[in-house]
């Protein structure tokens, strides 16, 4: 293997590499030594053998490591080890267990896999990204390293956590392990990528941590630079103009893998995610997942929602418009759901409401005045100013009455209290009466996304229990069931998950020219579409984890058919959905034991 230097944290680097990192302090040599001596599996039962009771105790952070350390004795083993009980290990390698993984992320061993791109190599990303190319990827038959896919990040905000910078690597890496398990990606043909361009202080997360001045933070020990951008929001610098460190990243990118090689923009903060997704999604094979990953899972679920409401229907997309939204909340994750239905499920704006810190948003029809702070949340500005409260949940409630209730807030736990629920109770009941198609049913939906579960706009059993079951329920964070009057409720993780493996396999198969948000709305339905008998059952909006390589792959046959469809294929798969998907399935990695 390559010695690396460049593509290391930096304070990793500066204190000798990976092995002396790891040796720094007692607490860190014993925590490494204590892993190493726990996970001795050779086989897929004794995986499950040693990880299983951390799980079964509650201990999904050290169950986390134990998997982490799995992955870099045996890569092969651990995705196997997943594969054999997904329902179990999927919330152990991602969420929700990540989000306190990155925040505690130097503290853990750390591990060669993960390329760390810093602001003070801007000029040189590629030698950087090279370095890491020629140490840890395959190789094809002249040598060369080859990559399918990037994900990256910044750090800028994890989850619902904030700032946590190189300590974000969690993110990139698990989501990979998502693209592998779930979409069935070479693992030795990605790379996760944090882009270090500084760190905020304690104010820049929400549980006000110490990560840039913690004695093992592992990256740029600096302050982000920020700037205004032309519409006023504070931004980071490094990211626009002439010298751009995401647009050298992305071209290095581009130069030493191919422009088939995806790349995956994740968990920026929503200042620069959507001007960075509008500058290069033409430009490169490249989407944002927090943007459009999470609109097309929003979206799948509501249209699982609709399945639950009247299993017959058989236009789901058609059937948004029977619906009235409002959204909780005007971050990337609601901002581009409410995209998604507008342009590509084709709800009108009357029915789509939405609010921010400042109550419903709304704009003068002359766009100079409103309740927006930048101009994604002016687009989607409700217009005219009511005449009512618009600053309080409960009567926005009463007065949109909506069918179907996202909230993505981040930082208002348990916002939907039983009178919010008791209002959309009454509204959806009066909505039958005076429905044109009243046996449509009157259960209201209600999704919290808020990713952890402590962040969630409202517990399952609250939503269960004060709707006496009526409610459909879907949450970022996956619940207990809840049984209701001798009925099993199963709450649907309205995880991405569903949605960014079998979309990225997909594109990279067929050699897509670049991702399209018509792309996006083939996935929601193909996921709605997977539903089977046992999830109807179970209240689910979305199909059981056990079968997230099935889900996958209808996801990835779907986004192909609709790339072929369009022109943008430029490996045709196949003539018929069929075959397509029999192509996508023999493309399929799996690993070798």
């Amino acid at each position: 293997m390559a010695t690396r230097n460049l593509s290391l944290p930096k304070q990793v680097a500066l204190a000798g590499g990976i092995d002396a990192w790891n040796a720094r302090t007692d607490e860190q040599k014993s925590l490494r030594n204590m892993l190493d001596a726990m996970c001795t599996a050779t086989t897929v039962d004794e995986a499950l053998g040693q990880v299983k009771p951390m799980i079964a105790l509650g201990n999904f952070l050290w169950a986390y490591m134990y998997m982490r350390m799995l992955a870099h004795k045996n890569l092969d083993l651990c995705y196997a080890t997943v594969l054999a009980d997904p329902a179990t290990l999927l919330p152990v390698m991602y969420t929700p267990t990540v989000g306190e993984a990155c925040q505690k992320f130097g503290m853990m061993p750390i591990y060669p896999r993960g390329c760390y791109l810093s602001i003070s190599d801007r000029g040189n990303l590629k030698a950087v990204l090279q370095e890491y190319a020629e140490a840890h990827l395959e190789r094809d038959e002249a040598g060369v390293p080859q990559c399918d896919c990037i994900v990256f990040s910044d750090g800028g905000r994890i989850l619902g956590l904030g700032d946590l910078a190189a300590w974000g690597m969690g993110i990139p890496i698990g989501k990979l392990d998502l693209y592998t398990v779930c979409g069935g990606l070479n693992p030795r043909r990605t790379i996760p990528v944090i882009l270090d361009a500084g760190c905020s202080d304690p104010c820049g997360n929400t549980a006000k941590l110490t990560i840039r001045d913690h004695k093992l933070y592992t990256g740029e020990k600096k302050n982000r630079v920020t700037t205004r951008s032309p519409v006023g929001t504070l931004v980071n610098a490094a990211y626009y103009g002439e010298d751009s460190m995401v647009g050298e990243f992305m071209g290095a990118a581009r130069d030493l893998f191919g422009r088939h090689c995806l790349l995956q923009f994740e968990d920026f903060n929503s200042n620069d995610a959507f001007p960075l997704l509008e500058e290069y999604r033409t430009k490169f094979l490249t989407y944002n997942d927090d943007i459009q990953g999470t609109a097309a899972v929003t979206v799948a679920g509501i249209l699982g929602a609709i399945k639950l409401k009247n299993p017959a229907e058989q236009d789901l997309i058609g059937a948004l418009h029977k619906e009235t939204f409002l959204f909780h909340g005007a971050g990337s994750a609601n901002l581009g759901s409410i995209a998604l239905l507008r342009d590509e499920g084709g709800v009108p704006m009357s029915r789509l409401f939405i609010t921010n810190s400042r109550g419903l948003m709304w704009r003068s029809a002359d766009g100079k005045e409103g309740t927006w702070r930048n101009n994604e949340q002016k687009e989607f500005s409700h217009v005219g100013k009511p005449d009512w409260n618009t600053k309080d949940l409960c009567t926005i409630v009463k007065e949109v009455q909506p069918s179907c209730v996202i909230g993505a807030v981040g930082v208002v736990p348990n916002c939907f209290t039983r009178e919010i629920i008791d209002a959309l109770m009454d509204a959806n009941t009066e909505y039958r009466k005076e429905s044109t198609n009243p046996e449509y049913g009157d259960r209201p939906i209600v999704f919290a996304l808020s990713n952890p579960k402590t962040q969630a706009e409202i517990t399952a059993e609250n939503a269960y229990t004060w709707s006496a079951g009526q409610v459909i329920y879907g949450s970022g964070t996956q619940f207990d069931p809840v049984e209701i009057k001798g009925r099993v409720h199963v709450p649907g993780q309205v995880n991405n998950v569903y949605i960014f493996p079998g979309m990225s396999f997909g594109a990279v198969c067929c050699k897509a020219q670049r991702i399209t948000d018509r792309m996006f709305m083939v996935a929601a339905e193909a996921v709605a579409n997977s539903l089977d008998a046992d999830d109807l059952e179970n209240d689910s909006v979305v199909p059981s984890r056990r079968r997230l390589r099935e889900v996958g792959l209808n996801v990835a046959t779907a986004v192909v058919c609709e790339a072929q469809k369009l022109g943008l294929a430029e490996k045709p798969l196949g003539e018929t959905k069929e075959a397509v998907s029999a192509a996508l399935e023999a493309m399929m990695w799996s690993p070798k034991l």
